[in-house]
Protein backbone atom coordinates (compact mmCIF):
# COMPACT_ATOMS: atom_id res chain seq x y z
CA UNK A 1 0.00 0.00 0.00
CA UNK A 2 1.43 3.59 -0.56
CA UNK A 3 0.68 5.99 2.05
CA UNK A 4 2.51 9.22 0.52
CA UNK A 5 -0.78 11.17 0.10
CA UNK A 6 -1.70 10.64 3.67
CA UNK A 7 2.20 11.28 5.15
CA UNK A 8 2.57 14.39 2.96
CA UNK A 9 -0.23 15.88 4.48
CA UNK A 10 0.76 14.76 7.82
CA UNK A 11 4.48 15.69 7.88
CA UNK A 12 3.18 19.00 6.87
CA UNK A 13 0.90 19.45 9.21
CA UNK A 14 3.29 18.16 11.70
CA UNK A 15 5.84 21.18 10.99
CA UNK A 16 2.90 23.74 10.76
CA UNK A 17 3.19 24.64 7.24
CA UNK A 18 -0.13 25.34 5.02
CA UNK A 19 0.07 24.30 1.29
CA UNK A 20 1.92 27.35 0.40
CA UNK A 21 4.93 27.35 2.79
CA UNK A 22 5.59 23.98 1.73
CA UNK A 23 5.65 24.92 -1.88
CA UNK A 24 7.74 27.52 -1.64
CA UNK A 25 9.76 25.92 0.93
CA UNK A 26 10.46 23.02 -1.76
CA UNK A 27 10.01 25.46 -5.33
CA UNK A 28 6.76 23.74 -6.45
CA UNK A 29 3.34 25.18 -7.13
CA UNK A 30 0.51 25.27 -4.15
CA UNK A 31 -1.65 23.09 -6.55
CA UNK A 32 0.93 20.33 -6.67
CA UNK A 33 0.92 20.00 -3.56
CA UNK A 34 -2.79 19.94 -3.28
CA UNK A 35 -2.74 17.50 -5.87
CA UNK A 36 -0.31 14.62 -4.31
CA UNK A 37 -2.36 15.35 -0.79
CA UNK A 38 -5.89 14.71 -2.80
CA UNK A 39 -4.24 12.11 -4.48
CA UNK A 40 -4.92 13.81 -8.46
CA UNK A 41 -1.63 12.98 -9.55
CA UNK A 42 1.56 10.92 -8.52
CA UNK A 43 4.57 13.16 -7.35
CA UNK A 44 7.80 12.96 -9.41
CA UNK A 45 11.05 11.37 -8.49
CA UNK A 46 12.00 15.13 -7.92
CA UNK A 47 10.03 16.16 -5.60
CA UNK A 48 10.35 13.45 -3.21
CA UNK A 49 14.24 14.08 -3.29
CA UNK A 50 13.08 17.20 -2.53
CA UNK A 51 10.40 16.23 0.20
CA UNK A 52 12.91 13.33 1.71
CA UNK A 53 15.58 15.67 2.07
CA UNK A 54 13.40 18.59 3.51
CA UNK A 55 12.27 16.48 6.19
CA UNK A 56 15.22 13.88 6.54
CA UNK A 57 13.21 11.01 6.00
CA UNK A 58 14.11 8.63 3.53
CA UNK A 59 11.99 7.88 0.45
CA UNK A 60 11.23 4.25 1.00
CA UNK A 61 9.48 5.25 4.43
CA UNK A 62 7.14 7.71 3.03
CA UNK A 63 6.05 5.59 0.72
CA UNK A 64 5.73 2.49 2.68
CA UNK A 65 5.08 3.85 5.76
CA UNK A 66 1.71 5.34 7.51
CA UNK A 67 3.41 8.09 9.61
CA UNK A 68 0.42 9.42 10.17
CA UNK A 69 0.41 8.25 14.11
CA UNK A 70 3.43 10.42 14.74
CA UNK A 71 2.29 13.14 16.76
CA UNK A 72 5.93 14.81 16.94
CA UNK A 73 9.18 14.97 15.05
CA UNK A 74 11.20 12.99 17.75
CA UNK A 75 10.66 9.61 16.31
CA UNK A 76 8.33 7.00 14.67
CA UNK A 77 7.40 3.54 15.57
CA UNK A 78 7.54 1.15 12.52
CA UNK A 79 6.21 -2.39 13.15
CA UNK A 80 8.28 -2.20 16.92
CA UNK A 81 11.23 -0.44 15.45
CA UNK A 82 11.95 3.13 16.55
CA UNK A 83 13.17 4.94 13.58
CA UNK A 84 14.57 8.67 14.75
CA UNK A 85 14.01 11.46 12.71
CA UNK A 86 15.08 14.50 11.64
CA UNK A 87 19.05 14.63 12.02
CA UNK A 88 19.21 18.16 14.01
CA UNK A 89 21.54 20.13 12.05
CA UNK A 90 22.85 24.04 12.38
CA UNK A 91 22.53 26.68 9.79
CA UNK A 92 25.43 25.55 8.03
CA UNK A 93 23.08 22.36 7.55
CA UNK A 94 25.66 20.25 9.51
CA UNK A 95 24.73 17.32 11.38
CA UNK A 96 24.36 18.58 15.26
CA UNK A 97 25.01 15.78 18.20
CA UNK A 98 22.51 15.66 21.45
CA UNK A 99 24.68 15.20 24.72
CA UNK A 100 23.10 13.47 27.11
CA UNK A 101 25.00 14.79 30.48
CA UNK A 102 26.29 12.48 33.47
CA UNK A 103 23.70 14.19 35.81
CA UNK A 104 21.14 13.61 33.43
CA UNK A 105 21.63 10.02 32.54
CA UNK A 106 19.60 8.72 35.11
CA UNK A 107 16.50 10.33 33.63
CA UNK A 108 17.13 8.96 30.14
CA UNK A 109 14.95 6.10 30.49
CA UNK A 110 12.13 8.37 31.15
CA UNK A 111 13.10 11.12 28.85
CA UNK A 112 14.38 9.01 25.53
CA UNK A 113 10.85 9.47 23.88
CA UNK A 114 10.22 12.62 24.94
CA UNK A 115 10.68 15.17 22.13
CA UNK A 116 10.80 18.29 24.89
CA UNK A 117 13.35 15.95 26.49
CA UNK A 118 15.72 15.86 24.01
CA UNK A 119 15.48 19.46 22.65
CA UNK A 120 16.27 20.64 25.62
CA UNK A 121 19.59 18.45 25.86
CA UNK A 122 22.70 20.36 24.86
CA UNK A 123 24.52 19.36 20.98
CA UNK A 124 27.68 19.38 19.88
CA UNK A 125 29.23 19.32 16.28
CA UNK A 126 31.70 17.07 15.25
CA UNK A 127 32.21 17.11 11.48
CA UNK A 128 34.44 14.19 10.75
CA UNK A 129 31.39 11.77 11.61
CA UNK A 130 29.87 9.28 8.79
CA UNK A 131 25.96 9.64 8.13
CA UNK A 132 23.31 9.01 10.51
CA UNK A 133 21.86 10.52 13.55
CA UNK A 134 24.42 10.45 16.61
CA UNK A 135 24.18 10.91 20.28
CA UNK A 136 26.74 11.34 23.03
CA UNK A 137 26.56 9.23 26.51
CA UNK A 138 28.30 9.80 29.66
CA UNK A 139 30.19 6.60 30.46
CA UNK A 140 29.91 5.58 34.67
CA UNK A 141 32.33 2.84 36.39
CA UNK A 142 35.16 0.78 35.02
CA UNK A 143 33.35 -1.85 33.52
CA UNK A 144 34.80 -1.24 29.83
CA UNK A 145 38.29 -0.57 30.22
CA UNK A 146 40.57 1.54 29.08
CA UNK A 147 37.38 3.83 28.72
CA UNK A 148 37.44 6.23 32.44
CA UNK A 149 34.69 6.81 34.38
CA UNK A 150 33.50 10.23 33.12
CA UNK A 151 34.13 9.70 29.49
CA UNK A 152 31.94 10.20 26.59
CA UNK A 153 30.93 7.70 23.88
CA UNK A 154 29.57 9.07 20.91
CA UNK A 155 27.05 6.51 19.20
CA UNK A 156 25.05 6.01 15.94
CA UNK A 157 21.49 5.07 15.93
CA UNK A 158 20.47 1.48 15.15
CA UNK A 159 16.97 1.25 13.17
CA UNK A 160 17.63 -1.95 12.36
CA UNK A 161 18.31 -5.10 15.20
CA UNK A 162 19.78 -7.48 12.25
CA UNK A 163 22.67 -4.77 11.78
CA UNK A 164 24.01 -5.75 15.06
CA UNK A 165 27.73 -6.94 15.17
CA UNK A 166 29.11 -9.17 17.24
CA UNK A 167 32.16 -8.10 18.75
CA UNK A 168 30.93 -4.38 18.68
CA UNK A 169 30.45 -1.97 21.43
CA UNK A 170 26.86 -0.09 21.91
CA UNK A 171 25.42 2.21 24.07
CA UNK A 172 21.76 0.62 25.02
CA UNK A 173 18.58 1.67 26.46
CA UNK A 174 17.34 -1.64 28.42
CA UNK A 175 14.01 -1.47 30.24
CA UNK A 176 15.66 -2.69 33.68
CA UNK A 177 18.96 -2.04 33.46
CA UNK A 178 18.60 1.76 32.00
CA UNK A 179 21.59 3.22 30.22
CA UNK A 180 24.80 0.55 29.61
CA UNK A 181 28.15 0.32 27.29
CA UNK A 182 28.97 -3.29 26.51
CA UNK A 183 30.51 -5.27 24.27
CA UNK A 184 27.85 -7.11 22.59
CA UNK A 185 27.47 -10.97 21.38
CA UNK A 186 24.41 -11.29 18.66
CA UNK A 187 22.08 -13.93 20.07
CA UNK A 188 18.79 -13.45 18.40
CA UNK A 189 18.94 -16.44 15.55
CA UNK A 190 19.78 -18.47 18.47
CA UNK A 191 17.57 -17.54 21.94
CA UNK A 192 16.44 -14.05 20.79
CA UNK A 193 18.68 -12.13 22.90
CA UNK A 194 22.08 -9.69 23.47
CA UNK A 195 24.83 -10.87 25.61
CA UNK A 196 26.23 -7.64 27.26
CA UNK A 197 29.97 -8.18 27.80
CA UNK A 198 32.09 -5.99 29.94
CA UNK A 199 35.79 -5.44 28.77
CA UNK A 200 36.32 -5.33 31.95
CA UNK A 201 36.42 -9.02 33.58
CA UNK A 202 35.92 -8.53 36.86
CA UNK A 203 32.16 -7.80 35.49
CA UNK A 204 29.71 -10.42 34.90
CA UNK A 205 28.60 -11.25 31.27
CA UNK A 206 24.56 -11.25 31.44
CA UNK A 207 21.80 -11.63 28.81
CA UNK A 208 18.69 -9.39 27.78
CA UNK A 209 16.18 -9.50 25.93
CA UNK A 210 16.08 -8.22 22.77
CA UNK A 211 12.64 -6.70 23.59
CA UNK A 212 13.30 -5.50 26.38
CA UNK A 213 16.13 -3.02 24.52
CA UNK A 214 14.58 0.29 23.89
CA UNK A 215 17.47 1.71 22.34
CA UNK A 216 20.51 0.71 20.18
CA UNK A 217 23.67 2.94 19.50
CA UNK A 218 26.45 1.75 18.01
CA UNK A 219 29.92 2.87 19.01
CA UNK A 220 31.53 5.91 16.64
CA UNK A 221 33.97 7.89 18.86
CA UNK A 222 34.70 8.94 22.51
CA UNK A 223 35.91 11.99 24.22
CA UNK A 224 38.27 11.54 27.18
CA UNK A 225 37.57 14.09 29.66
CA UNK A 226 41.05 12.89 31.86
CA UNK A 227 44.58 12.23 30.55
CA UNK A 228 45.97 8.42 30.09
CA UNK A 229 49.44 8.15 32.39
CA UNK A 230 51.44 6.08 30.38
CA UNK A 231 51.35 3.01 32.53
CA UNK A 232 47.66 2.96 31.77
CA UNK A 233 48.11 3.37 28.12
CA UNK A 234 50.28 0.18 28.35
CA UNK A 235 47.73 -1.61 31.01
CA UNK A 236 45.26 -1.10 28.20
CA UNK A 237 46.69 -2.35 25.45
CA UNK A 238 47.80 -5.41 27.33
CA UNK A 239 43.55 -5.65 28.11
CA UNK A 240 42.62 -4.73 24.38
CA UNK A 241 44.66 -7.97 22.88
CA UNK A 242 43.07 -10.46 25.61
CA UNK A 243 40.04 -9.17 25.16
CA UNK A 244 39.64 -9.36 21.54
CA UNK A 245 41.15 -13.12 21.71
CA UNK A 246 38.39 -13.57 24.24
CA UNK A 247 35.87 -12.30 21.44
CA UNK A 248 37.60 -14.58 18.92
CA UNK A 249 37.46 -17.52 20.73
CA UNK A 250 33.55 -16.93 21.97
CA UNK A 251 33.07 -16.81 18.28
CA UNK A 252 35.02 -20.08 17.29
CA UNK A 253 33.24 -21.74 20.38
CA UNK A 254 29.59 -20.64 18.62
CA UNK A 255 30.25 -22.16 15.60
CA UNK A 256 31.62 -25.49 16.52
CA UNK A 257 29.15 -25.80 19.16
Amino acid sequence: MNFLDKNIQHLRTLKKLSQEALAEELKVSRSRISSYEEKRSKPSIEFLVSFSDYFKIPIDILIRNDLTKATDFSFIELNNQRVLFPITVDRDNENLIEVVPVKASAGYLAGYDDAEYIEQLQKIKLPFLPTGKHRAFPIKGDSMLPMKDGAFVIGRFVENRSDIKTGKTYILLTQNDGMVYKRVMNNIDFNNSLLLISDNKAYHDYSVPINEVLELWEFTCSINTQEYSEEELKLSSIINMFNELGIELKALEKIVN
